[in-house]
């Protein structure tokens, strides 16, 4: 036997949604108007069926799938160069929007995709046999970081997320490591900018860009670094190369 399990994902209207997975390098395979409007798209091995609603509401949509790869780094470059060469910029915010791939507390390396529906397409591929949910961290900024992760992008409890990182910020008492407030800064940006609080973002961006890193540092923390170029509207390359040349030069007299 050889069962396939495929999500029928709702949208007030399809063309919009055929078009943004065109973009993407899917083929319509199949599409009906009337009477009840129905599509198909297929890249592959994925495979999405859509249905219309005249009355649904994308921006206040929870319906979402899981879509397996054994490469979510070279996929998502893949649809981020077709958004970008579509688009202009690879779109971080709204509908639709795409996030960087981050590595997951259950053993999965995954990145999160929104489409003009309002479906969350979340493509992911494992790094571990073993994938339940890790403890989380006891280390202060650490679990601060594992809690604000999950209530963004698995809940999508925004809010909630930005409360634990601002609770981070505010401690006195103990400090982050560079990594960690880097990361703190960019994953509060990254709130924001899904909140369209514009104001508290441009202030996190301004932090984190502000940080700088060792090499070592900057290789631990590339999917941040590639986050914050996004936000910044550049790639995490071109963020090191302009804090480089904006770094003070100091001379001996």
């Amino acid at each position: 036997m050889n069962e396939t399990t495929i999500p029928i994902l709702p949208c007030r209207t399809l063309q919009p949604v055929l078009d943004f997975y065109t973009v993407l390098g899917f083929e319509v395979t199949f599409q009906q108007r009337s009477p009840n409007p129905y599509a198909v798209v297929r890249r592959g091995g994925m495979e999405l069926h859509f249905f219309g609603m005249k009355h649904y509401e994308p921006a206040g949509s929870f319906s979402t799938c899981v879509v397996r790869t054994d490469d979510v780094d070279g996929l998502y470059e893949a649809f981020r160069a077709r958004l970008k060469a579509a688009y202009g910029r690879v779109p971080n915010r709204g509908l639709p929007r795409i996030g960087p791939p981050k590595d997951t507390s259950h053993g999965v390396r995954q990145f999160l995709m929104t489409d003009p529906g309002g479906n969350c397409i979340r493509v992911g591929q494992r790094t571990s046999d073993d994938q339940h949910h890790r403890p989380a961290p006891e280390e202060t900024f650490a679990r601060a970081l594992h809690h604000a992760s999950l209530l963004a992008d698995s809940k999508e409890d925004l809010t909630g997320a930005a409360k634990v990182v601002d609770r981070a910020l505010r401690l006195r008492d103990e400090r982050p490591t560079t990594v960690q407030l880097l990361r703190l800064l960019v994953l509060r940006a990254d709130v924001a900018t899904r909140l369209g609080d514009e104001e508290t973002a441009a202030s996190a961006l301004a932090e984190a860009a502000a940080v700088h890193l060792t090499a070592e540092e900057r290789s631990s923390a590339h999917d941040d670094l590639e986050l914050l170029g996004q936000l910044q509207g550049r790639g995490p390359e071109e963020h090191w190369r302009h804090q480089e040349e904006s770094r003070p030069r100091w001379r001996s007299s």
